[in-house]
C-alpha cells in the first residue's frame, strides 16, 4: 500500500463504515507491516510533545529523563508483538523505575485499527491503555475475524464494561475518529511518520530492530548524559 493509496483511504472512513458489515471493516491480516521507511532525522521534541487535540495516553513520570513516544496501529502485527513481548521489560526496567515515560499515539492503518482505537478511548476512567494492552494480547481473537470483526470486538469490549449501547455509540462519535486520523495525517506530514511501529526516543527515530537490547542501548546512553 502507498501513502498516496494510505491517505486516500483515510478520507473514507466514517462512523457509517466503523459499523457496518465487513466490506466496510478491512480484516486486518495483510495491513499493519512496515510501509515505509523509518524517520531519518531526529525531529524538534517540544513539536512532538504539543498538544495532539487527544487526551496523552502515557506511562511514567512527565519528568522522566527518556521520553519514548510510539506511533502504532492496533492491527499491526509488528506492534502487538512489542506490546506483548518487549513493553513490559522496558516497563519493569525503566518506567517503573522513573527513568522513562511511554506515550502511546494512535496510527490506524484501516478502519478496524481505528475502531479499535476508538473503543480503547471510550474505555475511559483511566483504563485506556489497558484496553489497549487487552486488544494486542487477544488480536488473533477480533483482528484476524474477517467475516465479523465489529462482535468479535463487542466480545471483548464487554469485558472492560462496555454495553451494546456504549459500544456503538463509541463507534458513531465521529469527533473523536476526525482527531485520531488528524494525529496520524500529523505524523505523516511532520514526523515522516510511514511505518508502525514507529519510536522516537526523546525526538530521535529509533531505527534498530526492536529488541529489549537495542532499546536499552538507546535509553542507557541518554540517562548516562550520552
Amino acid at each position: 500500500m502507498t501513502n498516496q493509496t494510505l491517505a486516500s483511504s483515510n478520507l473514507t472512513l466514517t462512523r457509517r463504515r466503523l459499523l457496518t458489515g465487513t466490506s466496510a471493516i478491512v480484516g486486518a491480516a495483510g495491513f499493519g507491516i512496515s510501509i515505509g521507511a523509518t524517520p531519518a532525522h531526529a525531529v524538534e521534541e517540544a513539536k512532538l510533545m504539543a498538544d495532539t487535540g487527544l487526551p496523552e495516553l502515557s506511562v511514567g513520570p512527565k519528568d522522566a529523563k527518556v521520553t519514548i513516544v510510539e506511533y502504532a496501529s492496533m492491527t499491526c502485527p509488528h506492534c502487538s508483538r512489542f506490546h506483548n513481548e518487549i513493553y513490559p521489560k522496558i516497563k519493569e526496567k525503566y518506567v517503573d523505575t522513573g527513568k522513562a515515560r511511554i506515550v502511546f499515539r494512535e496510527f490506524p492503518l484501516d478502519n478496524l485499527a481505528a475502531a479499535a482505537s476508538m473503543l480503547a478511548r471510550c474505555a475511559g476512567e483511566g483504563k485506556e491503555l489497558a484496553m489497549v494492552d487487552v486488544l494486542f494480547s487477544k488480536m488473533d481473537e477480533w483482528a484476524y475475524v474477517r467475516d465479523k470483526p465489529v462482535p468479535a470486538l463487542f466480545e471483548l469490549a464487554k469485558q472492560a464494561g462496555f454495553t451494546k449501547e456504549k459500544f456503538e455509540t463509541c463507534l458513531k462519535d465521529q469527533a473523536l475518529l476526525d482527531k485520531l486520523l488528524a494525529q496520524k495525517q500529523r505524523a505523516v506530514k511532520e514526523f515522516s511518520v510511514s511505518s508502525t511501529p514507529s519510536f522516537f526516543i526523546n525526538g530521535k527515530p529509533f531505527k534498530q530492530s526492536q529488541t529489549i537490547e537495542n532499546f536499552s542501548k538507546e535509553i542507557d546512553a541518554l540517562l548516562a548524559g550520552g
